[in-house]
């Protein structure tokens, strides 16, 4: 069944609202405005340097995916498309998300339709493992920390899981006739390719799922500088432990930019070192915000390109 792209977008940001809303319920304002007054500038600027660092690890990686399937591009190109995707994920209530623009922009930058769509594709993926690469990695530290909980099989499961479909994705165009009768898998016969191309270049593969681990710790790092400035108390390795599951869990795309979800799991998460529900919620909202914030240049870039939402509206409909 095919939901109107309005329809979508009411249901995502009804559940926002809700969520957000319980949340608010179930904590004391005065104390999470307590922590907010306790927001100071100083931080505030280092947050935002190591954002412009995580755009450029974020383009790199991209670069790095696009190389290994030979569909490249100007690193400024990358870098500016990848910006303008940050902004549309971030910060506009719209049905065409930050990743149908960089495939639309990066058809209109010179690439095949294939070689857009596969590198997007592609290095969304690779930022998925790296992320999982990164909770297994800390998997120890985090059982420290939740104790025997039925959580702590979760993570592996899904790091086992992910390589199932790694494997999966890489051999769509060779499975058996009986299944090719499927649209979905003859349309992704050259995605397998492209991903073979990836993940059995070791050299790329590694560069790739490396920046992408590179890139969830720089987030982490920002949660913490954020959560020293409200005066939570703790520490890096609390953050570098926390913080990716969190991440995990808000790419389930069920919500406007992970908005409600990112706070629930935040407060479930830092609940496990004695963070009080005001003060994960608090650091929760001012991390969205940070991150709308410096997302907004962004629309500059987009405005510069000479190109409107309905153009990308348009063409992926199209498809």
């Amino acid at each position: 069944m095919h939901f109107p792209a309005w329809l979508k977008f009411a249901l995502k940001f009804l559940l926002s609202a809700v969520l957000i809303g319980v949340l608010l319920r179930t904590v004391d304002l005065a104390a999470m405005g307590r922590h907010l007054a306790d927001v100071s500038l100083g931080p505030i600027v280092l947050v935002l340097l190591i954002f412009a660092v995580l755009v450029v690890s974020n383009a790199v990686r991209w670069a790095v995916v696009m190389k290994a399937i030979d569909a490249t591009l100007p690193f400024a190109k990358v870098l500016e498309i990848l910006y303008i995707g940050t902004f549309f994920n971030q910060t506009l209530p719209s049905a065409v998300g930050g990743d149908a623009v960089r495939m639309y922009l990066a058809r209109k930058a010179g690439l095949s339709i294939l070689g857009a769509v596969n590198g997007v594709m592609l290095e969304r993926a690779v930022a998925l493992i790296g992320l999982i690469v990164l909770v297994v990695a800390v998997q120890p530290l985090l059982l420290a920390r939740i104790g025997d909980n039925p959580a702590k099989w979760f993570f592996p499961v899904l790091a086992g899981l992910s390589v199932v479909g790694l494997i999966f994705l890489m051999l769509l165009d060779r499975l058996p006739e009986g299944f090719r009768k499927w649209r979905l898998v003859r349309g992704v016969a050259h995605l397998a390719q492209d991903t073979r191309r990836l993940f059995l270049n070791p050299v790329r593969a590694v560069q790739a799922v490396a920046l992408g681990v590179v890139g969830n710790v720089l987030i982490s790092l920002i949660v913490y500088l954020l959560a020293r400035d409200l005066n939570i108390p703790v520490s890096v390795v609390d953050c570098l432990v926390l913080v990716p599951p969190v991440v995990l869990i808000t790419t389930i795309p069920v919500s406007i930019a992970g908005w409600g979800v990112r706070e629930g799991a935040m407060v479930g998460a830092f609940a496990f070192v004695g963070v009080g529900n005001e003060s994960a919620l608090v650091l929760s909202l001012l991390f969205g915000v940070v991150i709308a914030v410096v997302s907004l240049p962004g629309g500059l870039v987009w405005l510069a390109s000479g190109y409107s939402r309905k153009d990308v509206e348009r063409e992926t409909s199209a498809r």
